[in-house]
């Protein structure tokens, strides 16, 4: 990354993760809310990558993920227009919420384009509908940030939420938008949501920002020096060669886990704000995923396969399986093949309660689907028995799994589709459709494809337990060995 003219460039910084909770079962710690496709057909983080690139011309993209996300977000990036060629990404080991992952992008920037570089932080998993206004908005704050603001988006409010944290205007600071902030303030009751929305003051807080590169961390050292301390211990104890970037993880660990709100935006005295219209949701439950759709006559919204009966003002989202509702209303039904979802879409936001006790159990659903994507390919869960495991492996074009072994589990593995090169102990050979190999326990394995076109392969586990954790990598691409 390098400066290329007087003005300071704006650099783009996409936060990509979290759990998603509130949109479980398809929203998973595997699978997160970032990577749900919408009833277009796109991510969420493809279409936060999509505005990044729109206002940034051809200004690096930076993105903040995890090594569990990197390979997947990567390809993602790779498949949109001028994708996966001037992106860098900073992986971190664990979450510490967004004041370290923001403070670590900040000297990135600094370091590599400059302490004046504009950076337009955007969390990836936030809808939003009117790119000309969204611009708009953005010209807007860079004037500010150039100016030395710490700037936040202020969404105009469209009706008395209470799931959002709100942002209080003061004195104008330009003739289209800009304002000083006069008070940041919690998630509201009802009651006071409504005597926001009546005073014409008050903004939903977007969790989008815009700032100079030095003027973030000058604040963070001033209001939060502990967060700076850890961050900088972390920045320069990193190997900024490598590619993508990763933080040690003792050093990350020390890091403090704070909101950029609490540790800089609520107490620095040069925040601003940018009040605008531009369609913008952060997608928190599946009501806001079902105001997407179309509806029938009677209210219904339906994705997949449905039959409705005398029923109204319903979501369903299937797959495979036809769902039927009869003699029902106010109702969201989710069937991910492996999980379904039945709540009152006045209650929608309370589907994290399930994922808390689903935590409890320790049950796989909190974090895998039925098709799991790895860096390689993905697999899909076909049955898992008490005494065997069957799944579906596809494995993309040059793509290899680590060197592994097993200590509770043999595999025997059937190509269906393309040509394998596996390793079997000491042993190598080609594996082509309708040939099959054996994998005893204990045994040193890997599966590579060597082609041009996807292997797909059945994998069947026999033994006594067939959990993830029965993975012994020795050797890995992917930066997977422990």
């Amino acid at each position: 990354m390098t400066q290329t003219d007087t003005h300071p460039p704006l650099i783009p910084v996409i936060l990509s993760g979290g759990a998603g909770t509130r949109l479980w079962p398809v929203s998973r710690r595997a699978h997160p809310k970032p990577f749900m496709e919408l009833v277009d057909g796109e991510t969420l983080a493809e279409k936060t990558w999509l505005r990044a690139k729109a206002v940034a011309g051809n200004a690096p993209i930076i993105t903040v993920t995890s090594r569990d996300y990197y390979f997947y977000t990567r390809d993602l990036y790779a498949r949109l227009p001028d994708g996966s060629g001037n992106e860098r990404f900073l992986l971190e080991p664990m979450g510490r919420n967004t004041a370290p992952a923001i403070a670590l992008a900040a000297m990135c920037v600094r370091d590599n384009v400059g302490e004046h570089a504009l950076m337009l932080v955007m969390p990836a998993d936030h809808l939003i509908e009117d790119l000309r206004n969204f611009e708009a908005a953005v010209s807007e704050a860079t004037q500010l940030a150039g100016n030395g603001h710490l700037v936040t988006f202020g969404i105009h409010p469209t009706h008395a939420e209470t799931g959002y944290g709100y942002i209080r205007q003061g004195e104008a600071l330009t003739m289209s938008g800009g304002y000083r902030v006069a008070e940041f303030v919690e998630k509201p009751d009802e009651e006071t949501a409504k005597k926001y929305l009546a005073s014409g003051e008050y903004h939903w807080n977007s969790g989008m920002f815009c700032f100079q590169a030095g003027k973030f961390l000058e604040s963070l050292h001033r209001h939060a020096p502990d967060v700076h301390a850890a961050a900088t211990r972390v920045w320069e104890a990193t190997d900024k060669s490598q590619d993508p970037v990763e933080f040690p993880p003792e050093l990350f660990s020390e890091c403090p886990a704070i909101s950029i709100d609490y540790a800089v935006m609520e107490q620095a005295d040069n925040t601003a704000v940018v009040v605008s219209e531009f369609g913008w949701s952060d997608i928190g439950s599946w009501k806001a995923i079902s105001e997407l759709y179309e509806s029938d006559q009677s209210g219904n919204r339906i994705s997949g396969k449905a039959i409705m009966v005398d029923s109204k003002d319903c979501f369903i989202q299937g797959g495979e399986r036809i769902v039927a509702a009869v003699g029902v209303k106010d109702l969201v039904i989710v069937d991910t093949g492996d999980a379904v979802l039945v709540a009152d879409l006045n209650h929608a936001q309370d589907v994290k309660e399930v994922v808390m006790q689903l935590a409890e159990l320790k049950h796989e659903a909190i974090v895998f689907h039925k098709t799991v994507h790895r860096p390689w390919g993905s697999f899909t869960i076909l049955e898992d028995a008490d005494d065997c495991k069957v799944k579906r492996l596809v494995i993309k074009p040059g793509q290899v799994l680590s060197l592994q072994l097993h200590h509770r589990r043999a595999e025997h593995w059937t190509v269906i589709q393309g040509v394998a090169k596996v390793r079997l102990g000491d042993e190598e050979f080609l594996l082509e459709a309708n040939q099959s190999t054996f994998i005893p326990t204990e045994t040193l394995h890997r599966l590579e494809n060597p082609g041009e076109k996807d292997v797909h392969l059945i994998e069947v586990q026999t033994g006594d337990y067939f959990g993830e954790d029965d993975i012994e990598r020795l050797e890995d691409i992917y930066g997977r060995v422990k």
